[in-house]
Formats: C-alpha cells, sequence, structure tokens
C-alpha cells in the first residue's frame, strides 16, 4: 500500500505495436481501475533486451507504446507511465533478488525453456533471469495486484516466493503480492490458428491485428480469419475460429454471447467476419486518432516520460534504500 491505496503494476514489452489481444485483454481494463489502485504502468524495455533489438526500433517502440497506453485511455496524471530503462532501482533489486533465488527454481521456469526454443542463437542469462527482473519489477512499488495472464502464473509465484523468503530473514520488507482478479479481459486467438493466442511475435502478419493498423488492412486480415467447414455460426470450443470472432465482437460491443448469436443468425462466415472487422475498426479509430494527435505534441510527451519518471523513480528508491540497508549495505553520505 502507498499513500494510503493499495498499488498496482503491470507492464508491456517494448518490442513492437501490441496486438489488439493485448489491447482487449489487458489495456482496455487497466483504464477501469485507474481510481481504484495507485498504478504503475511500465514500458518494460529491459525485459525487451533479452532478444536482440535494433537501438533506434526500440526506442521508437517504446515511445509508441508509452502513447498507446495513454491513447488507449490511460491518464498519465492518475497512473504513473514510465520506461522501466528510466529507474535504475529496477537492476539494483533485481541483482539483490538473484542473490535470493535458486538455480533450481529458474530451471522450472517453463516461459524459459519456450524462448530459448524460439531464439536458441542467443540464450542469455538475461532471458533465464527474466523472472526475477520481473519480480523486483512487482516487488519495489509495494504491489498489492498484479494483473496476470495464465502464461505469467509461475512468475507471479517466483516472485512471491522470494518475497516471502527475503521477509522471512530480515522482517516486513516486501508486500506479497496477489494475482489481480477482476473483469475478465477477453482471451484473443490468433486469426490464422485460433488455438493459440494472438501474438505480436507471430511470423504470419495476417495471423494478428496491431493497434495502429489501417482500416482497410484490419477488414483484409479479417477476411482472411480461418473459420471452418461447419458452415454455421455457433459458439463452441469445437469451432475455435467461430468462437475467436464472436469474442472479438462481444468485446468491441460489449455485447453478450446470446445477442450476437441472435444477429448472426442465418448469417454467412463472409458476413461475420465483415461485422466483426467493422466493429474492430470503430473501437480503434479513437485510439489510433489520440495516438496520432499525442505523436504531433512532442513536448508534452517528453513532460510526461520527465514527471512520471520521476515519480517511479520517488516511490521505487523507497523499497530499495530499505531492501539495501537490510542486506548491510553503507548508508550513502548526502
Amino acid at each position: 500500500m502507498l499513500d494510503g491505496k493499495k498499488s498496482l503494476f503491470s507492464g508491456m514489452q517494448a518490442t513492437g505495436t501490441i496486438t489488439l489481444g493485448n489491447y482487449l485483454g489487458a489495456l482496455k481494463n487497466w483504464v477501469e481501475i485507474e481510481d481504484e489502485y495507485m498504478c504503475f504502468y511500465g514500458v518494460v524495455d529491459m525485459h525487451s533486451i533479452t532478444v536482440r533489438q535494433d537501438p533506434k526500433l526500440l526506442r521508437k517502440n517504446a515511445r509508441n507504446l508509452l502513447m498507446l497506453y495513454i491513447a488507449a485511455g490511460l491518464d498519465p496524471e492518475k497512473n504513473c507511465i514510465y520506461y522501466q530503462s528510466h529507474v535504475s532501482a529496477h537492476a539494483e533489486l533485481g541483482w539483490i533478488l538473484n542473490c535470493f533465488t535458486y538455480m533450481g527454481e529458474m530451471n522450472r521456469m517453463t516461459q524459459f525453456k519456450d524462448k530459448a526454443a524460439k531464439h536458441a542463437d542467443n540464450i542469455n542469462c538475461g532471458l533465464f533471469t527474466y523472472p526475477i527482473l520481473m519480480a523486483a519489477d512487482i516487488l519495489l512499488f509495494q504491489s498489492d495486484v498484479v494483473p496476470v495472464g495464465i502464461d505469467q502464473r509461475q512468475h507471479l509465484e517466483i516472485c512471491r516466493d522470494i518475497a516471502i523468503r527475503f521477509n522471512n530473514i530480515y522482517g516486513d520488507v516486501f508486500t506479497i503480492p496477489e494475482a489481480y482478479v477482476g473483469k475478465t479481459g477477453a482471451k484473443i486467438m490468433s486469426l490464422q490458428e485460433p488455438t493459440k493466442k494472438m501474438s505480436k511475435s507471430d511470423t504470419n502478419p495476417n495471423a494478428h491485428i496491431l493497434l495502429l493498423d489501417e482500416p482497410a488492412v484490419i477488414m483484409k486480415k479479417f477476411k482472411r480469419a480461418v473459420t471452418d467447414s461447419e458452415g454455421r455460426i455457433a459458439y463452441n470450443e469445437d469451432q475455435p475460429g467461430i468462437h475467436n470472432l464472436i469474442d472479438i465482437y462481444c468485446a468491441t460491443t460489449k455485447s453478450s454471447v446470446e445477442s450476437a448469436l441472435a444477429e448472426f443468425d442465418g448469417l454467412g462466415y463472409g458476413a461475420l467476419k465483415q461485422r466483426v472487422g467493422e466493429a474492430v475498426v470503430a473501437e480503434l479509430e479513437p485510439v489510433q486518432k489520440k495516438f496520432y494527435d499525442l505523436s504531433k505534441n512532442k513536448d508534452y510527451i517528453d513532460q510526461i516520460i520527465k514527471n512520471n519518471g520521476e515519480k517511479a523513480a520517488y516511490y521505487a528508491g523507497k523499497t530499495l534504500r530499505k531492501v539495501q540497508r537490510k542486506v548491510g549495505f553503507p548508508d550513502r553520505i548526502r
């Protein structure tokens, strides 16, 4: 708890434009809780470099992601929206937590195995210790809650284990974070492989909708979306492509599944794809407009980066200094 309010941390990697899945599954829901918690939303560019990045492109992607946070509706006055790399406490606490984490725990991390298989030519130590830096991200802000998807649950569990271990040695230092359980975000799947989650790293550009895709591109991708040969619109696991299209439609129009099915009754797959594409274009139009307006206002964005970076550093610094003193680092002479 910070300043009498429960705190929350989350973030996204600055490795490209976020997808419709990121937006509907997470970002859109963040907007609805900004009055309930003291929220810290990082552009986690330090995590991004576990995979080789083009420096110029990484800087551009980081700034674009920060603007997309705001364009999607996050108020930079109510939420602390900042670059992870601008707050050195992330790296400093990450190193300390490395020394309180066991190799056996890291060896059990399933995401490392998955990522190592995808990047066999660059299996670096950062990829291996990624969950420890994530733990530092969370614990720096004494986070009470963390919104996590199924693929991040294991990382939250190791974060809790590290925090409990540290507290057992040094006393009540870290808040033990809980998974945020609020309004369930829509789980959006690939348009080409609807049994897999939509991902911006998918090599098939038709598999995902990016938040900055132009309307014509969005419509073309939906027209190419994989369906099936059954020829009927139903909401069941046996028709994952149709199931996914209905999920997208309901998430963007706030319709219930029942009302959507009634609306689509008697339609063919082509008409369904058209309706869903139009709903997505309408949903993203104000987000895109806001993004391009923000991109023209360099001074305003620079001020947000400065102010929120300082705010994040202030709260992170309070936790870091406490941890440094507990482990025995000498006090700094001020």
